[in-house]
């Protein structure tokens, strides 16, 4: 199992940190809401090793049997190793390619608010409610914490269809034709 977990895994972390690498340079040009939908797409995808990876591991490992327990221990161990390297590989984009990101964020939250025709009540509650996202995502582990809660519910919900699409039982061999 750990040699398929490890593998998959760390494909699936290297496509989620290449593909957040890849569009950072367009992230002012693209702007927060086509980002976001980009973003999670890239999430999706990389989420995607969690299956073949459970596939691999049913067919390489366990015979051709799996059952939900173990198909679920296996997505979750590759989902685990591949948001640890989305998480790490976000931390240094923050910290070093964009600094400014939570400011923007915030400055984008209230352009939102205003473009929508919020009363002014609305748009102080906003502006507080932006200040206190970017006060929170300054600290580094909110931040981690908040960019685990982004990806890894994504991987789990992969990890459980892939764990109930692939289950197989062993063979009966009574049940064999003769």
């Amino acid at each position: 199992m750990k040699k398929t977990v490890l593998t998959f895994g760390f494909i699936s972390g290297a496509v989620a940190a290449a593909t957040m690498l890849a569009t950072v340079p367009f992230a002012d040009k693209i702007g927060f809401d086509k980002g976001e939908i980009l973003g999670y797409t890239t999430i999706v995808l990389s989420a995607l090793l969690v299956f073949f990876g459970v596939r691999s591991y049913r067919e390489n490992v366990g015979g051709g049997r799996l059952s939900f327990g173990r198909g679920v221990a296996v997505g979750i161990l590759i989902t685990l190793i591949s948001s640890v390297c989305y998480v790490a590989t976000w931390e240094v984009v923050y910290y070093k390619l964009m600094p400014d990101f939570a400011e923007k964020y915030a400055a984008h939250m209230v352009e939102r608010a205003k473009a929508s025709g919020a009363s002014q009540q609305k748009l102080d509650e906003t502006e507080r409610r932006a200040k206190e996202f970017k006060q929170m995502y300054d600290n580094p582990v909110i931040n981690v914490a908040m960019t685990f809660a982004e990806v890894f519910p994504i991987g789990l919900v992969v990890t459980l269809l892939s764990a109930g699409i692939l289950r197989k039982k062993a063979r009966d061999p009574s049940n064999l034709p003769r």
